[in-house]
């Protein structure tokens, strides 16, 4: 009794914080603004809004992204979306059928680590949900969030290249 009891509270102290956690909605984060909508130019894969791993990219015949997740937000771009819908394809016929993916989502470092894990998640979620929409197996799918753990850049160009989801496959 008593070990259900401290469970209950770990459970109730737990619930309380995350009302104070930021939301999980892409759709409530705050909109950014203009200056945050510039793309860096220096494109790779590693700077695009889907980091896909080398081997996956190389089995699916998917070429570099060019793609940015703009400051505080979570949503896809329209260019982003070829690439995800090839991921599809070579995930549920091709190449890595039946195959599990782990999405992986990241933030720059301006903002609360709290705040990061969660825009980090709901970039991998944005990011899942595009993919079972069109046609992949959500149980396929899992996602995580990194937040700004992994974190290197110091300017806006750096900045870009920590907003990403990144691609595994395992």
């Amino acid at each position: 009794m008593k070990t259900i009891l401290i469970a209950l509270s770990l459970f109730g102290a737990a619930a309380c914080s995350a009302r104070n956690a930021p939301a999980l909605s892409a759709a409530s984060l705050p909109s950014p603004s203009p200056r945050a909508l510039d793309k860096p130019s220096d494109k790779s894969p590693s700077s695009g809004v889907v980091h896909i791993a080398d081997d996956i990219r190389q089995a699916c015949g998917i070429a570099e992204s060019d793609a940015y997740f703009a400051f505080d937000s979570a949503q896809l771009g329209g260019s982003d979306k070829p690439v995800l819908q090839k991921l599809v394809t070579c995930f549920k016929s091709g190449p890595f059928a039946g195959r599990e993916m782990r999405l992986v989502g990241h933030a720059d470092p301006r903002g609360s680590d709290d705040y990061n894990m969660v825009l980090g998640g709901s970039r991998a979620d944005t990011v899942k949900t595009f993919l079972v929409v069109n046609g992949l197996p959500g149980p396929r799918i899992a996602t995580t969030s990194r937040g700004d753990l992994d974190a290197r850049g110091t300017d806006e160009r750096g900045w870009a290249k920590d907003r990403r989801v990144d691609v595994l496959a395992h």
